[in-house]
Formats: structure tokens, C-alpha cells, sequence
């Protein structure tokens, strides 16, 4: 059966669910949250799903309100080690991808013990994309490789990175059809699904759909069959 391997997801739309109900767009960053255990929840309980990459916050992103932007950072916090549990009941491995160095040091100590608590559990890695930027994950790989003197290939280029897992699945919700700086490298010959939705509101039910959607799709990868 054809399942994606790696499903990625921009969580788009919390600020507009929230506004959309007459709330503060921190109230939807709440809900989106919830949406996030519920869906990492269901992937890991499809083997055939080794990773599930989400866009939390992204290099762009701390050009929003000041207080937002704290709001967000508290929110991760809260989230990473109310979660801690879940992940080890569910047999997840979390891991963050993106430059973290920029956060708090409360805050990269809770990424780092929720990793770390995580790193023996060989199911489902659910990877959050933090302070994360596609671009800026390449100059760092490419930085990287230069400093290690190690010659720049695909496949070296590729081990360099955040995340060296290619998305099969891409899916971003909230309305808009960009990518946004997200997995480029990665994401060279995902199926790519836009939906107007906001993320709040996306369920189980959407993502199982967009997979057997999936799974009528021949993927050739340039080549013929």
C-alpha cells in the first residue's frame, strides 16, 4: 500500500480561526496545539508513517506582535512538557529541526530534555520545525560542510541538513498555496496538498482523506513506468 513515509505539514490558520470567532489569535494558537497531539497521536499509530514534520515557527515568524511572539514561546514550553508523556506512551521520538540557539535557554533546555527523554523510542518521530527556515538550513548545511572541508555533493548536502528525510506528503492548510521556506530541499518531489481549511479545524478525517488521494497518485520521479 502505497503510504507516505514522511508527511509535512505548515499549520496555517490559527490566528484567523480565532479572529473568526470574535477571539484573541492566542486562542487559536491554543486549539492548533490541541490539533497537533491529535494528529501526531494518529500517525503514530500507522506504522507505515516514520515521520511527521510540523512548521511551528518559523525565521519569519518573530516579526509578529511582541506579545504573540511570547505567547508562542510559553505555548511551546507548556506544550513540549505536557506532552513528554504522550510521546512515551505512543512510542514517539521528538526531534526540532531549525536554529534553536535564538530561543530562551528555559526553553532549549525543555527542547533538549523532551528530546532526550524521547530518543529511545523507535516508532513515529514527530519533528517540529523551530525557528526554522529553509533557506537558512541551507547556508548552515553548506557552512557546515565547508568547515568540515568535505566535498559538496547531493548526498553529503543532504546529511547536512536539519532534516534529511525527502517529504512525500505536503500538506498545508489555512488557504494559501506557498510553501513559505519550508522543507524546499526536502520536499523536491513531495506530493504537495492545499487546503482551505484553517488548522484548528483540520481532523483525522482530512488527513485520511488527503492520503488515499495520495494513494492513487503515480509517483515517477521524473521517470516513466
Amino acid at each position: 500500500m502505497n503510504i507516505p513515509r514522511h508527511i509535512a505539514i505548515v499549520m496555517d490558520g490559527n490566528g484567523r480561526w480565532a479572529q473568526n470567532q470574535g477571539k484573541k489569535r492566542v486562542k487559536g494558537h491554543e486549539e492548533g496545539a490541541k490539533v497537533v497531539k491529535t494528529i501526531t497521536t494518529y500517525c503514530s499509530n500507522h506504522p507505515e508513517i516514520e515521520r511527521l514534520t510540523l512548521y511551528a515557527f518559523s525565521t519569519e515568524n518573530w516579526k509578529r506582535p511582541r506579545l504573540e511572539v511570547e505567547f508562542l514561546m510559553k505555548l511551546l514550553d507548556d506544550y513540549l512538557k505536557k506532552e513528554l508523556p504522550v510521546y512515551l506512551e505512543n512510542n514517539v521520538k521528538f526531534e526540532a529541526i531549525g536554529d534553536i540557539s535564538a530561543f530562551s535557554k528555559k526553553l532549549q533546555k525543555t527542547i533538549a530534555m523532551v528530546e532526550q527523554k524521547t530518543a529511545h523510542c523507535n516508532g513515529l518521530v514527530q519533528s517540529l520545525a523551530l525557528n526554522y527556515g529553509s533557506r537558512d538550513e541551507i547556508v548552515r548545511a553548506a557552512k557546515k560542510l565547508q568547515q568540515q572541508n568535505i566535498e559538496i555533493t547531493q548526498e553529503s548536502f543532504n546529511d547536512a541538513l536539519d532534516a534529511s528525510m525527502d517529504v512525500d506528503l505536503l500538506i498545508r492548510t489555512g488557504g494559501d498555496f506557498r510553501l513559505s521556506n519550508f522543507l524546499m530541499w526536502q520536499a523536491a518531489y513531495a506530493e504537495l496538498f492545499f487546503i482551505k481549511k484553517l488548522w484548528p479545524d483540520f481532523s483525522t478525517n482530512d488527513l485520511e482523506s488527503i492520503i488515499a488521494q495520495f494513494q492513487g497518485i503515480e509517483r515517477r520521479f521524473g521517470g516513466l513506468k
